[in-house]
């Protein structure tokens, strides 16, 4: 059987026959999405090939889908499961993300938006498991920090960027690389982080925000999140939000006794960490342009690295690193 014919059986089970099946565009993910609809109600069908080898207990998008939703986060719920069949399907949530309300006529909601998701992150980083399962049990340490840099070295510099950066500097940067991962390694301020926190993984539902595409939750610096949501590659927030909402991220954490960096050290490795995630996210999408051959990310690359030269002149630690790629950032702006 096909996917689709699979899909519509399950669907079939617990709701009606399915009137249309029609693919979902995803994002950077090995996992196929498709909204089926029916007589009076639809879904959102997950088919993913690693299902059928997991069970309840380790695959990790049930794993935490069961934790956020014990926490009363607002995550689609679980219609029905076919694990053998790898197929999931889930409460459809509606087609807006937090990324279709710019430009749209509900634009000036954007900040409250932001605050109130800002609030549902502080909720989520304040879960608290055993360290030896999942999503505790890993973490953002350096070999999963170095990890992520390697991807953007062999994906970015030794490809996609290859003609307007100078291979022999890439030892020399792999080195700036590992010292900025070593300084974002500190457990002691560790929180659960959700890992993709973005406008493309935040739905607004019924005016209220859901969180989607969690499965890789880890722990980490609360600050990863944060960097995600407000140096995002999708969307580019004005100066003065931004601002106000690393302060309402850092108050909320201390309002929640979260925290024990003053203000300033947490703007510290919130720099530290937007660099970190905005290299990786631009590896991403540049292995999602060349090798995966999926147009829809190359046109993130430029306003993702345009961050980077803000924090470069705002920390010393990322100085040299920043000297290093400047060629890059000239051959991307021309």
């Amino acid at each position: 059987m096909t996917i689709q014919k699979n899909i519509a059986a399950l669907f079939s089970t617990c709701c009606s026959k399915p009137l249309s099946i029609t693919k979902i565009q995803g994002d950077a993910s090995s996992r196929q999405y498709f909204r089926v609809t029916g007589i009076n109600n639809s879904a959102v069908a997950c088919y993913d090939q690693a299902l059928n080898s997991s069970s309840v207990d380790t695959y990790p998008f049930l794993v935490i889908h069961a934790l956020l939703s014990r926490h009363a986060l607002p995550v689609p719920a679980i219609m029905a499961i076919d694990a053998e069949k790898n197929i999931l399907l889930l409460e459809d949530c509606g087609e807006v993300l937090l990324q279709n309300l710019f430009h749209s006529s509900i634009e000036e909601t954007i900040p409250d938006h932001y605050r109130e998701i800002i609030d549902i992150l502080v909720q989520l980083q304040a879960i608290s498991g055993h360290n030896n399962k999942i999503p505790f049990s890993i973490s953002f340490d350096k070999e999963k920090l170095m990890m992520e840099f390697d991807f953007f070295i062999k994906y970015g510099l030794l490809d996609y960027f290859a003609p307007a950066f100078d291979q022999e500097l890439i030892g020399k940067l792999r080195y700036e690389f590992e010292l900025i991962a070593e300084l974002l390694v500190k457990p002691q301020h560790f929180v659960l982080n959700h890992r993709d926190f973005h406008s493309r993984n935040i739905l607004i539902h019924q005016n209220k925000p859901v969180i989607i595409d969690f499965q890789d939750a880890r722990m980490g610096l609360p600050q990863y999140d944060a960097v995600s949501l407000i140096k995002d590659s999708y969307v580019q927030l004005s100066p003065l939000l931004t601002e106000e909402l690393k302060a309402y991220h850092y108050q909320t954490l201390c309002s929640n006794q979260m925290t024990s960096m003053s203000f300033d050290e947490y703007l510290f490795y919130f720099d530290i960490s937007a660099f970190q995630r905005n290299i990786k996210a631009t590896g991403t999408f540049c292995y999602q342009t060349r090798i995966a051959k999926n147009n829809n990310f190359e046109h993130s690359i430029a306003p993702t690295l345009a961050y980077l030269p803000d924090y470069i002149n705002a920390r010393v630690e990322l100085k040299r690193a920043g000297q290093l790629m400047q060629r890059l950032f000239e051959g991307i702006g021309e």
